[in-house]
């Protein structure tokens, strides 16, 4: 017959209790491998780890390198403009920001803010300068003839003034590529040069996010997969011989069979 022993009680109550702490012990290793990839594939006791830390550390770096060759880069064209561009204006000579930039790319000159600074402002009209193209495209917008101005205290004459205004290149920001067309040359480039750094640093960056993202689904997935396949319940059976000769006293024995 079958008999459970005394002691089967007490291991199922360990091994559930070993079970439960091997589990509560694991629960945040998805969360490490989020924070630092490969490192719950290394609580897992698997080698592939190594594969995440790799792509960590060589992302990482790319990062930096291909982040400070865009800075760089872009320093060069901001003084390149500041020693050749801008020289010849007076000024403070702020850093513009880059749309500024991508119009001395596009245009040799941006022109004079104002034709008469003494009087009623009146914009650059040398629509082969930035500023001009700009007050062209104000007057287009608003004037039902560009080339025949409203009344100056018309609401269609103030609204091109005032998007002129806002957008204009003023005397602190003015330039010109004029006789300076290797030095235009190189800032093109060097534009090119820094955009392409700074995209392949957000390339980077994509890398990162993407490896960070599969560590951790990868090191979810694996644990969920233990935790299915690990047993949750020890039993243990022995079987037990009685040694009465005659079966156990409380057992009804067969009837004989008559002869």
């Amino acid at each position: 017959m079958h008999a459970w022993s005394h002691d089967a009680p007490a291991s199922r109550a360990r091994t559930a209790g070993s079970v439960r702490q091997a589990r509560g012990s694991l629960w945040w290793t998805p969360l490490a491998s989020a924070v630092i990839p490969g490192s719950g594939q290394a609580r897992l006791s698997q080698d592939r780890f190594v594969a995440y830390l790799a792509l960590e550390g060589y992302a990482w770096a790319r990062y930096g390198v291909d982040l400070r060759e865009g800075r760089r880069q872009r320093n060069r064209y901001r003084a390149l403009a500041r020693d050749v561009a801008r020289a010849a204006f007076p000024g403070s000579k702020p850093s513009g920001n880059f749309d500024y930039y991508e119009r001395m790319e596009h245009f040799v000159e941006s022109g004079v803010f104002d034709l008469d600074p003494g009087g009623v402002l009146q914009p650059e009209v040398d629509t082969a300068t930035y500023n001009g193209s700009l007050w062209l495209l104000a007057r287009r917008t608003f004037w039902e003839n560009p080339d025949l101005p409203p009344p100056p205290e018309s609401p269609r004459y103030r609204q091109a003034i005032e998007l002129y205004t806002a957008r204009a290149a003023t005397p602190d920001f003015q330039w010109s590529w004029r006789n300076a067309q290797l030095e235009h040359d190189v800032f093109r480039r060097t534009i090119d040069l820094s955009n392409e750094a700074i995209r392949r640093s957000i390339l980077d960056l994509s890398v990162v996010l993407a490896n960070h993202a599969l560590s951790t689904v990868d090191a979810f997935i694996t644990l969920r997969l233990r935790q299915r396949t690990e047993p949750t319940h020890g039993y243990r059976a022995e079987i037990g011989i009685p040694w009465a000769p005659f079966g156990h006293p409380n057992t009804p024995r067969a009837p004989s069979a008559s002869r």
